[in-house]
């Protein structure tokens, strides 16, 4: 295959995966917020206090971490994975993959 027909091909994909990826993580947000996540848990300067804060969890776990925490849940967190979708696990994840900063967060 020659370089500039895959260059070409990155191109047209690339704006697509990308749209894919910001509508995920918008989902995740809102999944956020319906679940009940931000009654435990802060993000940024809003939410409760009872399990920690998310806001750079992105940073600090893998994505099976968070994947494995929403499924079966621990440390007092109940288990959600009975009760979220499959896609709304998958873009929850995507969401807090996003949460680099804590004063990213703080800023919005």
């Amino acid at each position: 295959m020659r370089p500039w027909f895959v260059f070409a091909a990155l191109l047209l994909v690339s704006p697509f995966a990308c749209a894919a990826s910001q509508n995920r993580m918008a989902h995740g947000a809102e999944v956020f917020d319906t679940a009940g996540c931000r009654h435990c848990h802060t993000m940024g300067n809003s939410g409760g206090h009872v399990g920690p804060n998310l806001s750079d969890v992105g940073q600090t776990k893998t994505a099976t971490d968070i994947r494995r925490q929403i499924v079966y849940g621990s440390k007092g967190m109940p288990p959600f994975g009975d009760i979220l979708k499959r896609r709304e696990i998958n873009d929850l994840i995507a969401y807090l993959r996003s949460c680099r900063s804590k004063v990213n967060e703080q800023v919005r």
